[in-house]
């Protein structure tokens, strides 16, 4: 029998843990994008702070699923990164003009040649997200009332945010690197799986497109909407 971590680091093994952490990665997105789509509810913010008090109300079990979503997160960084490396040191040719392939069944494009780039640009953006609406909010964040219980006013701390507009840019074109990512990734990780005949494989890069754009457009609005539609006026 191959021990374990001889199977999870050989390169089918680091395709399978990129893989599996990768669909769940999308599924948690998919799973965030619509606990935010509240924030469009014209009621002042109550269906989203009750949305994010239900988390605060799991108590100790909200950090068990944190921590368990940034071991996720991790090993899908560290895995991708490393692997990327192996890959480069593998090939005697520049990564990036070793193949003509585009289209084929390699799928070579600007997504799936800046994998590694996306990744850290992501990385690098969700750190910036946790502390601005995951740290800051134990700290410096306003409280109003939810069901009769005081709770985080998050919905005050996003509308203050998206109200600099360094921030609004700084969302957006963070997800137009989350597209990128997710463009390739959905079928990649579906190949890696072997979860797919080759005759689908067209299919499944169109529906991967399709995933993407609508998570990171899904996204994008938000800050766009509360910049451009809803800010209240200056006092």
């Amino acid at each position: 029998m191959i021990p374990l971590k001889k199977a999870l680091t050989s390169p089918v093994g680091r395709k399978f843990v990129m893989s599996i952490s990768g669909i769940a990665l999308v599924l948690f997105v998919i799973v965030h994008l619509l606990g935010n789509l509240t924030l469009y509810v014209p009621d002042g913010g109550e269906t989203f702070n009750r949305y994010a008090a239900g988390f605060e109300a799991m108590g100790p079990f909200l950090y068990v699923i944190e921590l368990g979503l940034l071991a996720v997160i991790l090993i899908h960084i560290g895995w991708g990164i490393t692997t990327a490396i192996k890959n480069r040191k593998a090939r005697p040719e520049d990564y990036d003009e070793s193949t003509e392939t585009k289209g084929g069944p390699s799928r070579l494009s600007l997504a799936s040649k800046n994998m590694i780039v996306s990744g850290v640009v992501l990385g690098f953006f969700l750190i910036v997200h946790i502390w601005h609406f995951r740290v800051r909010k134990d700290f410096v964040g306003e409280t109003t009332e939810v069901d009769g219980q005081e709770a985080t006013n998050l919905y005050a701390m996003v509308h203050e945010a998206f109200a600099d507009p360094f921030w609004v840019v700084f969302y957006v074109g963070c997800m137009v690197f989350l597209a990128f990512h997710l463009r390739h990734g959905f079928w990649s990780a579906l190949q890696s799986l072997g979860a797919m005949k080759p005759e689908w494989s067209k299919a499944i890069y169109a529906i991967g497109f399709f995933v993407a754009v609508v998570l990171a457009v899904g996204f994008m609005g938000i800050p766009l909407y509360i910049y451009f539609v809803d800010l209240p006026p200056p006092v």
